[in-house]
């Protein structure tokens, strides 16, 4: 079964303030991390959720496996 697409103006409509999910965009894929108490305020050291965070994962202190313990909620379409 295919994912649903979301849009970027979508997403970032679940930051945890317009709506209670907290999902970020990581490489076309949208995770949800609604229940990680790291991004309980919408934003994780300075990266804000309902972005795509390809770009930013460059600068954290971890690689990109910390994604496999989210759940896949949809894809990012331009």
């Amino acid at each position: 079964m295919p994912l649903p697409t979301y849009t970027r103006s979508q997403l970032a409509s679940r930051n945890g303030v317009d709506r209670d999910e907290i999902w970020v965009a990581y490489r076309g894929m949208i995770y949800d991390v609604t229940g990680s108490r790291h991004w309980r305020q919408g934003t994780h050291y300075g990266h804000w959720s309902g972005q795509d965070l390809t770009e930013e994962l460059a600068e954290a202190p971890h690689a990109e496996e910390v994604f496999r313990r989210m759940q896949v909620v949809g894809e990012l379409v331009e």
